[in-house]
């Protein structure tokens, strides 16, 4: 649903959201990102005039994957937006941390994903630094020494909004957490995007929000989760995912839900699978 600020940016009318902008608008492609892995385009989606700025990745520019099903990464994007926007329901927060995403039937290209384009600050909330000093208000993930043989450090800010990040990762077994998929808008609000690589079956978490690795969970985070998963095994959101995921798909995050629930702690690194994604920004 677009907020009061949305309507204000956009121009937005009462009857009309962002989403259904997205969703029904004509989309006319400005560009692409070259940088992207698949197809990326950037275009406009317009509706009863009003226009919005947006990503949209058709299901024809998707690269093959070995781990993952073939024309399946939209879907993904657009699962990975509704668990966002259904957490921060049951959380009580209005900051959904995902841009709105929509799938669309037809576009230049044929069926894909869309969504709204974030203007972005020059806030970093990931960093890598020239020490292995403990940085005030900041976690550390890892440390290593660049090619001249430096101390270096990665590290990200200790932030609320962060957290619940991390833990919506978790929850969608994200894959590709780069810390150039966490954006600060103009307004500072924070967003996460690229998510194609969620919801695989097997544990294959790589992010770079392992600051709170081995940390409990605070009872309002349990409390969440909990709504989070009933959502999916009874509520509207496991109606809306059967759409983009496969019912073992389905069943394999209520269950990541629940074993995150019973060890009462975010989950920590393995050797089974590389837990930094590369590169890491």
């Amino acid at each position: 649903m677009a907020t009061v600020g949305d309507a204000e940016r956009h121009g937005l009318q009462d009857s009309v959201t962002v989403s259904q902008v997205l969703r029904e608008g004509t989309l006319t492609v400005e560009g692409r990102l070259s940088g992207a892995s698949n197809a990326t385009l950037l275009c406009i989606a317009e509706l009863d005039g009003v226009q919005i700025e947006c990503v949209y990745k058709p299901v024809m520019g998707e690269r093959p994957l070995w781990d993952f099903p073939d024309g399946t990464l939209g879907h993904r994007e657009v699962a990975a937006y509704e668990v966002a926007a259904t957490f921060a329901h049951v959380s009580g927060d209005d900051a959904v941390l995902i841009p709105e995403t929509i799938w669309r039937e037809e576009g230049p290209f044929g069926e894909g994903s869309c969504q709204r384009w974030i203007d972005v600050s020059e806030t970093q909330l990931v960093d890598i630094i020239e020490s292995q000093e403990e940085q005030r208000g900041w976690l550390s993930v890892l440390e290593a020494s660049d090619d001249f043989g430096r101390p270096v450090q990665l590290i990200h800010q200790d932030d609320a909004r962060l957290r619940q990040m991390a833990l919506l990762d978790i929850v969608t077994n994200n894959s590709d957490r780069k810390g150039g998929h966490i954006l600060v808008d103009q307004q500072g609000n924070l967003f996460g995007v690229d998510h194609g690589l969620c919801f695989n079956v097997e544990d294959k978490l790589r992010t770079v929000l392992w600051g709170w690795a081995g940390q409990p969970l605070t009872a309002e985070e349990s409390a969440s989760l909990k709504l989070l998963r009933d959502q999916l095994v009874s509520g509207d959101l496991g109606t809306r995912l059967a759409a983009h995921l496969e019912p073992f798909e389905l069943d394999i995050s209520v269950e990541r839900i629940e074993h995150l629930l019973h060890k009462g702690h975010f989950v920590e690194p393995t050797s089974r699978w590389p837990s930094i994604p590369w590169p890491a920004f």
